[in-house]
């Protein structure tokens, strides 16, 4: 986490500040934004493969102050508006295509303002798994199955309890009943209520029109600000088929207990 202050060059209005960031995901919070600041992304890891990434900002809710441009060689192109209420909306942009100049907007009270962001730097191929721009409902080959399996930041066979609609942001929120947990990089998935049945959310597009329904899944997917983005999801009898078939013919990219 990030925070400088506006407050510190109240007398220089024009001030431009640099931020260097060496982590792979984190936030920055500008508080009482004057001026402008520069954010450099230098993760830690070879500059060759820098080529190959893809950041990726999602702003606070209550973001405010300053308007965030994509800046390369001097030319600004604006990503992020000031006072846009996009709700969850996220941006990305290739690591090669510049960096992230935030200049404040003219305020009659800089100390109400806040300007944040969260951010991610990833893989390019990660990033189109997430923000899939054609077909993003079709369903995967079972190459594409048995890969994830081995990739993805969670895999749980489950069962849909539910389904919440959110219009505004587009999106469809999947309650799922987890009947064995596979793999999980954050605690999303968790044992609930006396049961002690494990529950988690995965978050999909509004558009795929998931609902609710019989039977075991197996989900598969990436942690993505926070949630659990879904990626590929067949019917846990289908994964079950299509992995004893590579198995058999020893094409399993990985290991995994398929029952």
């Amino acid at each position: 986490l990030s925070s400088p202050s506006g407050l510190t060059h109240e007398s220089h209005k024009k001030d431009v500040e640099q931020v260097y960031l060496r982590c792979s995901e984190g936030s920055i919070e500008w508080m009482y934004p004057t001026g402008a600041l520069i954010v450099n992304l230098r993760p830690n890891t070879s500059p060759a493969s820098y080529k190959h990434l893809t950041v990726c900002i999602k702003p606070f809710k209550d973001s405010a102050g300053a308007n965030i441009y994509l800046e390369k060689t001097g030319e600004l192109k604006l990503l992020v508006q000031d006072g846009d209420r996009s709700p969850s909306k996220v941006y990305c942009f290739g690591y090669d295509q510049g960096g992230l100049f935030i200049e404040a907007t003219p305020q009659q009270d800089i100390s109400r303002k806040i300007t944040g962001f969260q951010y991610e730097l990833m893989s390019k191929g990660m990033a189109s798994d997430l923000h899939t721009v054609s077909a993003p409902c079709r369903p995967c080959s079972d190459t594409e199955v048995l890969l994830a399996v081995c990739t993805s930041d969670f895999v749980i066979r489950g069962s849909i309890q539910d389904v919440t609609n959110k219009a505004e942001e587009q999106e469809s929120i999947i309650h799922v009943g987890v009947n064995k947990l596979y793999r999980q990089k954050s605690k999303v998935f968790q044992l609930t209520g006396e049961s002690g049945n494990w529950r988690g959310q995965i978050k999909t597009l509004l558009e795929c029109g998931v609902k609710p329904g019989d039977g075991d899944f197996l989900f598969t997917g990436r942690m993505h600000f926070g949630e659990a983005r879904l990626g590929c999801a067949p019917r846990f009898k289908d994964f079950q088929r299509m992995y004893k078939e590579a198995k058999d013919k020893g094409l399993n990219p990985c290991e995994i207990g398929p029952d």
